[in-house]
C-alpha cells in the first residue's frame, strides 16, 4: 500500500511504498498517472535507480524527448545532465516550465539526484492551476483567447552570448525557432484551466503593444510566486521528483555555491496545447 504524504496546500506529496527500480505494473502506471494529476508534482526518496530504470520509469507516461543543449548520460540521449560545479556553476534562476519553447512542451519530467550540496540546493514548484484559480475573473477572460511567444534563444541567451555560444548552439537555435501558445491552457487529462506563460522562455503575449505585454507577464510572473500556490523539496542522493509539466513552474534555489550538485533529468514528450 502506498503512503502518500501531501507536503503543501496547493501541490505536492511524498510518495512512500513503491520501488521504481524495478518494472512497474499497469496499476502501479495508473495510481502514478492520478497520483500526478491530484498533486501536480510527486516526490520518492531512496531510490537508487539506474539509468535504464530512469528511462523505463518514464516511458511509463508516454514517448521521451531530447534536449539540444545539455550533456547527456552516456547511452541514454534521453537523460540529460543539469549539473552545476566551483568552475562551471548553473545559470538557471529564473521561474520556468521545461522545454516551452517547443510546438510539443513536454508532458512531464523525471529528475534524480545524483549529487547533492550538503546544504541548500532546494527546488520550488508552483501550481499554475492554483494561480490560475487565483486570478481575478475579469482577468481570467482577458487572458482567455490570448497567446504568446516562447523562445529557445531568449531562454538560452546568457549562452548565446558566452565566447563560441552561438557557434555551440546553432543547430539548437535553427531547431528551434519562437512557437505561440495559449496564455491559458486547459489540462489534456485533468480539464481544468492553467496559466501557461513563464519568465525563461516566453517574450511577449501576441497582438498586444510591447507596453501591455511587458506589464501583463510583469504581473504574472510575480503572480505565480505567490507562497500559497509553491512547494518546497530538499533533495537527498537518489531522491526522484516526477512533476506535471503542463500545469506547473519550477525553480531551483541556487544557494550553495561552491558546493557540487548533479541532477539528471528526462523529460516526456506532450501535446499541443490548447
Amino acid at each position: 500500500m502506498l503512503d502518500i504524504t501531501p507536503i503543501a496546500g496547493a501541490l505536492g506529496a511524498e510518495v512512500r511504498g513503491m520501488d521504481l527500480s524495478r518494472a512497474l505494473s499497469s496499476d502501479d502506471v495508473l495510481k502514478l498517472r492520478k497520483l500526478l494529476n491530484e498533486y501536480e508534482v510527486i516526490f520518492f526518496r531512496d531510490q537508487d535507480i539506474s539509468p535504464a530504470s530512469q528511462k523505463a520509469l518514464a516511458l511509463c507516461f508516454g514517448p521521451l524527448q531530447t534536449h539540444p543543449a545539455y550533456a547527456t548520460v552516456d547511452g541514454f540521449d534521453e537523460i540529460t545532465i543539469l549539473e552545476s560545479t566551483p568552475d562551471k556553476p548553473t545559470k538557471i534562476e529564473a521561474w520556468h516550465s521545461d522545454m516551452t519553447f517547443r510546438q510539443h512542451p513536454p508532458l512531464g519530467t523525471v529528475l534524480k539526484a545524483v549529487i547533492t550540496p550538503p546544504k541548500g540546493g532546494d527546488t520550488l514548484w508552483s501550481s499554475m492551476t492554483a494561480a490560475y484559480d487565483g486570478l481575478s475573473f475579469p482577468m481570467q477572460q482577458m487572458l482567455e483567447g490570448l497567446n504568446a511567444i516562447h523562445d529557445f534563444a531568449y531562454g538560452f541567451r546568457e549562452s548565446l552570448a558566452e565566447p563560441g555560444g552561438r557557434e555551440r548552439l546553432a543547430d539548437a537555435v535553427a531547431a528551434n525557432p519562437p512557437v505561440k501558445h495559449p496564455v491559458i491552457r486547459t489540462h489534456p487529462e485533468t480539464g481544468k484551466k492553467v496559466l501557461f506563460v513563464n519568465s525563461l522562455f516566453t517574450t511577449q503575449i501576441e497582438g498586444l503593444r510591447k507596453g501591455e505585454s511587458d506589464a501583463i507577464l510583469a504581473f504574472l510572473y510575480q503572480h505565480i510566486k505567490t507562497p500559497e500556490f509553491t512547494c518546497r523539496f530538499s533533495w537527498q542522493p537518489h531522491s526522484i521528483a516526477i512533476w506535471d509539466n503542463r500545469s506547473t513552474q519550477h525553480k531551483p534555489i541556487n544557494d550553495y555555491f561552491p558546493a557540487h550538485r548533479r541532477m539528471e533529468r528526462i523529460t516526456i514528450d506532450g501535446d499541443k496545447p490548447y
